[in-house]
């Protein structure tokens, strides 16, 4: 007799040793932690659910958070002044940035060097209102400089919703796409929900990070699941997060 139940799969199952690529447990800099007692929270519960090497990514967004790489080091070394020295030994942090594409960005690709998660791939971010006009001209002048776009959650951009052929151009012009783990539930909404899971679906995703602010976040991470076919799915790209972003 078939049972009426659908099994969950829960996500936390699949993070012993995950990379968490994009996350915001860097003190005082972004709407994250908001100092270091709460980074040090945020990393001993994401270290409970087996994630051992994180990239935090700041915002750098020239309206709201105008950070650089002087921010960004201050920063980190005030976090590891306050991380235990066992904590220390048992995980690696290296900072990278989340960029906003406004103009402020287009000045930062003429005439900086970027913040990358590693080796020469860079996060970026639209607004949740609208896409950049320039949106397709700014992937090229990535690719030009030698970098590798990696669009921080494109499931959550609500104007590409009914866009799927979209999201595939986007691809094929060689933008790369992390999906938030947050996404494959309700917490940004049903509609974010169902483009995540049809990302999946058509193999559009190629990371995945947490995305992770504060403890709700990691609360809502640790009651993630999903079906069958998506954890399925889900274990190839974290080893394919893993194997891209480990500190060997």
């Amino acid at each position: 007799m078939l049972s009426i139940f659908t099994k969950k799969y829960f996500i936390k199952d699949l993070l012993e040793g995950f990379v968490d690529i994009h996350n915001h447990v860097l003190p005082g800099i972004d709407d994250g932690a908001k100092n270091t007692e709460e980074s040090l929270i945020l990393i001993k519960r994401l270290m409970d659910l087996g994630i051992k090497q994180f990239i935090p990514t700041p915002h750098i967004m020239q309206d709201f958070y105008p950070n650089t790489f002087e921010t960004i080091g201050d920063s980190y070394q005030e976090l590891l002044e306050a991380l235990p020295r066992k904590i220390q030994k048992d995980i690696t942090i290296n900072p990278a940035a989340e960029y906003m594409l406004d103009n402020h960005f287009d000045v930062l690709l003429e005439h900086e060097n970027l913040y990358t998660l590693k080796g020469l791939y860079v996060l970026i971010e639209m607004s949740y209102f609208q896409a950049p006009i320039n949106l397709e001209n700014i992937i090229f002048k990535l690719k030009t400089k030698g970098y590798i776009p990696v669009l921080a959650h494109p499931e959550r951009y609500s104007f590409y919703h009914n866009k799927l052929e979209y999201y595939k151009k986007l691809k094929d012009i060689g933008c790369l796409f992390q999906l938030n783990l947050l996404s494959l539930g309700d917490h940004y909404g049903k509609s974010v929900e169902k483009v995540a899971l049809n990302l999946l679906d058509e193999k559009l995703i190629d990371f995945i990070g947490s995305d992770v602010h504060n403890e709700n976040h990691i609360n809502k991470i640790t009651e993630l699941h999903v079906n069958e076919s998506s954890i399925n799915k889900l274990k190839k790209i974290i080893e394919t997060t893993n194997n891209t972003f480990t500190v060997i």
